[in-house]
């Protein structure tokens, strides 16, 4: 098997992958045709069928699994594969393992880095419902050790969750190096918990869809639901440290346009804000960047979350 990773422009490939998206859509000269997303363990490949009709391509749908001959080719500087024939597979033709996008580090010993910050936490309260999500609560680690931070901007993965959050906590652990100002116990607690909503925004893969939960109600919502229902099983939980901790999580997306129910009005919500978007951004360049053909220096398009044409730099 040839993962999307290795693949190089004019290539000719036979290969199964998972089909994540299928949209149809219209030419400008009014000619339909197919817009497929297909994936592997390794990522994900913008895929295009000019001829839906012809004879050598059978009937899929979103999240079959199938088998794909196709011509390689490169558009804005992205590779995308131009489909000629395509054919629905039978279980026992494929590994699902083969097809779940993982993280490139390793989920047992990010999970131990992870933990080792719970330790260092000083204010009993707030190791104390660190410790009932990710220690105490077996079922809650596993799930988030193996979910998503995303659909598709960012981490969006298994294990994209954990390695999400580590980069938020260690930016913030840094920030408390640099800036003496933030109350490092609440700040590290926030950045921990900052996107548990996320495990019931998303659905579980091969899907990592938007749930019913998650469109109604949204990750930041969710997870300050769960934050406050674990501090009231905490006897004695100061009031003011709860409502300070709920804030930084309300807050973390900084503007109400994306998505914060607040804006920031405590220097640990400051900084939670600007580490998140950090760790997000610059996972999102590594992702498209991964998708460069090696040498490729050009300009490469408009991206949403950047909100400008971008490229790498030249060596």
């Amino acid at each position: 098997m040839k993962y999307i990773e290795a693949l190089r422009e004019g290539e000719r490939i036979n290969e199964i992958f998972l089909c994540k998206h299928k949209q149809s859509a219209v030419t400008k000269n009014g000619k339909p045709y197919e817009n497929v997303i297909l994936q592997d363990k390794t990522g994900t490949l913008d895929a295009k069928i000019w001829e839906p009709d012809s004879q050598g391509i059978e009937e899929f749908e979103a999240l079959d699994y199938i088998g794909v001959v196709g011509d390689v080719t490169s558009f804005q500087g992205a590779l995308q594969l131009n489909v000629k024939r395509v054919r629905k597979v039978q279980p026992g033709e494929y590994d699902p393992k083969d097809y779940l996008p993982v993280s490139k580090r390793d989920p047992e010993e990010m999970y131990v880095e992870f933990t080792h910050y719970i330790q260092t936490v000083e204010n009993p309260y707030l190791r104390k419902l660190l410790s009932s999500f990710f220690i105490e609560d077996a079922e809650f680690a596993a799930h988030f050790r193996a979910h998503s931070a995303a659909k598709t901007v960012h981490h969006g993965f298994v294990g994209g969750l954990l390695e999400h959050t580590l980069g938020v906590v260690g930016l913030c652990e840094a920030f408390c190096k640099q800036y003496p100002i933030l109350n490092r116990d609440l700040l590290l607690t926030a950045a921990m918990c900052h996107d548990i909503g996320k495990m019931a925004e998303l659905s579980a893969f091969p899907a990592n869809d938007y749930t019913d939960e998650g469109q109604l109600l949204g990750h930041i919502v969710i997870g300050t639901e769960w934050i406050g229902d674990r501090i009231r099983q905490i006897s004695g939980f100061p009031r003011k440290l709860g409502n300070e901790l709920k804030h930084c999580i309300l807050a973390h997306h900084g503007e109400f346009e994306f998505g914060s129910p607040k804006k920031p009005a405590l220097v640990e919500a400051v900084a939670l804000h600007f580490a998140d978007n950090m760790d997000a951004k610059m996972e999102t360049i590594k992702e498209v960047f991964a998708g460069v053909p090696e040498g490729n220096t050009g300009w490469l398009g408009y991206n949403r979350l950047l909100e400008s044409n971008i490229r790498k730099t030249s060596r």
